[in-house]
């Protein structure tokens, strides 16, 4: 059975992408840091389904942490097939707000746990000549965001970070890409008022807010055989809003 290690599963898009894995027959690791009741009612969801989860607990953005978290999979499933960087954060502040505190957290969270996840997971795929890696950044690491510029920074580091590793790991049969969702209803999106959802609407030419199933979706794609000639790219999922 493949198996999928998901960071950041507890909630939003990882939950529903960890529930979309697992229904198309991958063995999924639901990894949380701070959600350990949520993480669990994600695998019992799974489980309840008929379909194989366990959840596992580690702080992306503590090398150590990854590292071990890696070895507990491979000691016990052998191998990860597919690894989802998704675990990240967000603040909306201006810049004269923002101080060194937030500028840590955000991008330990957001860039440095994709770095230390890709740094303790790769050898094992390198050594199996195998492997896809899927990261979630955002629009914003294209376009920029008033008021969220470290955040809007973390993600466009995730993005530059995957088109390189593409390059360097494409000769050991792993693929690195990106998605990068608009906006989606989840828990980070919804302290936007009604009145700025609606504007957003009504500047996507799909003329909807997006789910995390649509970004799911493309994950699974991105993980999957039919993508095995797509490596190193950035695929925006935002009905539009930004093109």
């Amino acid at each position: 059975m493949l198996t999928a290690l998901i960071t950041g599963a507890s909630r939003g898009i990882g939950a529903k992408t960890a529930e979309l894995f697992a229904e198309n027959g991958y063995f999924v690791i639901v990894n949380y840091n701070k959600s350990e009741d949520c993480a669990q009612k994600v695998v019992n969801s799974i489980r309840q389904k008929g379909f194989a989860a366990e959840k596992i607990h580690a702080d992306v953005s503590q090398y150590d942490e990854c590292v071990n978290m890696v070895e507990e999979v491979i000691k016990k499933y052998g191998h990860i097939d597919v690894l989802v960087n998704n675990a990240g954060v967000s603040a909306i502040k201006p810049l004269y707000d923002t101080n060194e505190g937030d500028f840590e957290y955000i991008m330990n969270s957001n860039f440095k746990g994709v770095f230390n996840m890709c740094k303790a997971a790769t050898p094992f795929m390198v050594e199996r000549k195998k492997g896809k890696i899927v990261n979630v950044s955002s629009v914003w690491g294209k376009v920029g965001s008033s008021c969220e510029s470290v955040y809007c920074a973390s993600k466009g580091a995730v993005d530059s970070f995957a088109k390189s590793l593409a390059k360097e790991l494409g000769l050991s049969g792993i693929n690195v890409n990106c998605v990068a969702p608009g906006f989606i209803d989840t828990e980070m999106n919804r302290q936007l008022d009604e009145n700025s959802v609606n504007e957003i609407i009504e500047e996507t030419p799909l003329a909807r807010v997006g789910t995390p199933l649509d970004v799911a979706n493309a994950i699974l794609f991105l993980a999957g055989d039919k993508s095995d000639f797509i490596t190193g790219q950035v695929l925006y999922v935002n009905g539009g809003w930004q093109i």
